[in-house]
């Protein structure tokens, strides 16, 4: 029986390199589309696995295109027409808060304008089956009042957030006028080995190995609720496979964090008690939501859905993978460097 057949668009980013792994592992058929190539291995979580099938030149079942969506669209098009996936997965969004504010066009060029010329193209593509946006949870702002649920009412504070949500309400409409199988997902914060090092939970496990200063913006009083990457790709997937189009999902944890104690957290495991001494506290960056608190009960209700890595047993793993590869990261920049 000849397997569906996947595109994941952002296939090198943290969570498109894991959704990859597990499409793998289920023998789907992957290509895989990223701007950038230049991706280490220890960054590609499906180059890890030793259950993936490999042929001598490759991984079986997997190809690679390397196209940015803000310079070549025709040629990606041209290769889905030919590609035909069943199903198409799409991480590929300029990310990152802060930096949003220094460069906004940039992230409404690759977030909005690109994504509606390429949304466009597929919806006349009648051989799609599913389209999985991969959206986020800042386009509702602060969820102040608690844990909220799926809704497009939203209240984005940045340029980044902003950009997503116009993303967001674009595609409805597409789906209310052309019945583009579009579905939804948000995830809470994800973390887990092969994050990039600018993120807040490698980034303070560098800290915590090394002893070299970080920041923690306003104190670290937000707070968040963090997800393993493991349970995000599966459940992902699953969504991907059996929801249905027009419906959103929220992927999270019912565990919320501020991330002053995630950082103390993380500082304890390596016994360094007095995180203070190489933490200093910043101002808050520009547009900073208090808290991003999603209701996961419909996942977990239609889908029997649930997470099953703990934040202690997650950031153990996240550990260990930092631990085994931290020669190549004190070589590797730890800040994010923004890519036009």
């Amino acid at each position: 029986m000849v397997k569906d057949k996947f595109l994941v668009i952002g296939c090198n980013s943290f969570s498109g390199s894991n959704f990859v792994k597990d499409l793998l592992l289920s023998d789907y058929e992957v290509l895989g589309v990223s701007r950038s190539d230049n991706i280490k291995k220890i960054f590609l979580p499906f180059l890890w696995e030793s259950n993936i099938k490999k042929f001598p030149n490759g991984l079986k079942n997997y190809n690679f295109e390397k196209i940015d969506l803000n310079i070549n669209l025709p040629k990606l098009i041209s290769i889905i027409e030919i590609y035909k996936p069943d199903y198409i997965i799409n991480l590929a969004a300029q990310g990152m808060v802060a930096e949003s504010w220094l460069s906004p066009l940039d992230w409404y060029q690759t977030n909005v304008m690109s994504q509606v010329a390429l949304h466009d193209e597929l919806r006349k593509m009648k051989f799609i089956k599913k389209y999985l946006h991969v959206t986020t949870p800042e386009v509702y702002g602060s969820t102040d009042s608690g844990w909220i649920k799926e809704n497009f009412r939203f209240a984005p504070s940045t340029p980044y957030a902003v950009s997503r949500a116009s993303c967001d309400l674009h595609l409805m409409s597409f789906y209310k006028a052309y019945n583009f199988p579009v579905i939804f997902s948000r995830a809470a914060n994800v973390y887990g080995p092969g994050q990039q090092l600018y993120r807040i939970i490698p980034r303070t496990i560098l800290s915590a190995l090394t002893g070299k200063n970080m920041e923690l913006h306003g104190g670290g009083i937000s707070e968040r609720a963090f997800i393993h990457i493991s349970d995000v790709a599966k459940a992902s997937i699953k969504i991907t496979l059996d929801a249905k189009p027009g419906t959103s999902w929220h992927i999270s944890s019912n565990q919320k964090i501020s991330i002053r104690d995630l950082v103390e957290k993380i500082f304890y495991f390596e016994k360094k008690e007095d995180f203070t001494k190489l933490v200093k506290i910043s101002k808050e960056r520009l547009g900073k939501d208090q808290s991003y608190l999603l209701d996961s009960s419909k996942i977990r209700s239609n889908f029997d859905w649930n997470d099953e890595i703990s934040l202690e047993n997650g950031l153990k793993d996240t550990f260990r993978w930092i631990k085994n590869n931290l020669i190549i990261m004190k070589t590797l920049p730890w800040n994010y460097e923004h890519k036009t």
